[in-house]
């Protein structure tokens, strides 16, 4: 048998380790060239399964031409063998015609397009084992979905809400959170930690704001914090609803998405990764719970929708959005955060925390 060794980054580890505790079920290998065409093209897997999303394994030109020789994959990580593929193909793509139909923009400012056109320019597909779990500062909340589930059976929740975020906890994030809660027995708040880009909240920023919220102001019984250690694609629908068949995979029976779920900049409309989780909903397994953007209300004196509060057309002075980038503007500058838009304890939770990442993660 020929084998042959590929160091892999972080973030082709997150894959191989994601894939392997069934994070990323049905798909259970790195994708080969007709699983990759199909879920570009028509958002399926060859047998149908609706998956949004591209799982690759990128190679170099020079990795490519050895892995061609081999049997198998041996995958190392920082010089420790923590996995490998037995290889059924090696493809490559047009990368720019990829991009325009993942993330709907083959704009090199669009963060998901330009790491996506940087990477190697061959795929390898194929069945993967992992050897070795990835370890680093959170492990202790990266529980795999045997794990949830049987967390869930054991508090008798027969309905849980999921909840993605990838932010330090505002006020509209507490409002959608207390509407999961009057919804369902149960409410998983998974925060993405893996590679992110910079100016993205720290993972321990995240982790200890939400356990700060959690432990003070919401019923703890009744939530489960866990983290979810695959990387950000910044794919915005298509990512919806790639979160909502992760949740479903973990054992949700709801997930919410919300306002520009999976968003950068202006790429996509505000609402246009509900409507297409929504769209898919009957077949993924799990109910989509398509929630309004929140925003304070002075009028009001508090957080509203329009769903709920007329002033956004009638008086719209007196509102004011809740977005992330307006939060992590203030918090980036050491201004006082009103407190109607973020509690004074969750910035004073993460005060003495390094809050942003400082630049791109490999």
């Amino acid at each position: 048998m020929t084998e042959f060794t590929i160091p892999i980054n972080q973030r082709q580890y997150l894959e191989l380790h994601d894939i392997g505790i069934g994070v990323f079920d049905p798909v259970d290998g790195f994708m080969s060239e007709d699983e990759f065409s199909s879920v570009v093209e028509s958002m399926r897997l060859p047998n149908g399964s609706v998956f949004p999303l591209p799982v690759v394994l990128d190679l170099t030109d020079e990795q490519a031409q050895q892995a061609r020789k081999a049997d198998k994959l041996k995958l190392t990580f920082e010089g420790t063998e923590v996995g490998g593929v037995e290889p059924s193909g090696i493809f490559s793509c047009d990368k720019k015609l990829v991009a325009e139909k993942v993330f709907g923009t083959n704009d090199e400012n669009h963060p998901g397009v330009a790491h996506f056109l940087a990477m190697g320019d061959s795929f390898v597909g194929g069945a993967v084992h992992l050897k070795e779990r990835m370890s680093f500062e959170f492990s202790d909340y990266d529980l795999t979905p045997v794990e949830t589930k049987r967390h869930f059976a054991d508090k008798e929740w027969n309905t849980v809400v999921g909840f993605q975020t990838r932010n330090v906890p505002h006020r509209a994030h507490e409002h959608l959170l207390r509407l999961g809660l009057e919804m369902a027995d149960g409410l998983f708040i998974q925060p993405l930690v893996g590679r992110k880009k910079q100016g993205d909240y720290s993972p321990s920023a995240i982790l200890t704001s939400y356990r700060k919220l959690i432990d003070d102001f919401l019923p703890s019984q009744r939530i489960l914090l866990g983290v979810l250690s695959t990387w950000m694609r910044y794919a915005g629908p298509r990512e919806a609803l790639f979160h909502a068949i992760i949740r479903r995979n973990y054992g949700c029976t709801h997930f919410i998405v919300g306002r520009d779920h999976a968003g950068v900049g202006n790429y996509y409309g505000l609402y246009e990764a509900q409507d297409l989780a929504k769209k898919y909903q009957g077949e993924i397994g799990i109910e989509i719970l398509r929630m309004s953007g929140p925003y304070y209300c002075r009028i009001c004196d508090g957080i509203v929708t329009e769903r709920t509060c007329p002033h956004m057309t009638t008086s719209p002075d007196a509102t004011k959005q809740i977005s992330g980038t307006d939060m992590r503007a203030i918090l980036s500058d050491g201004a006082q955060c009103p407190e109607e838009l973020m509690r004074p304890a969750i910035v004073d939770s993460i005060k003495h925390l390094p809050i942003f990442i400082t630049e791109d993660e490999e």
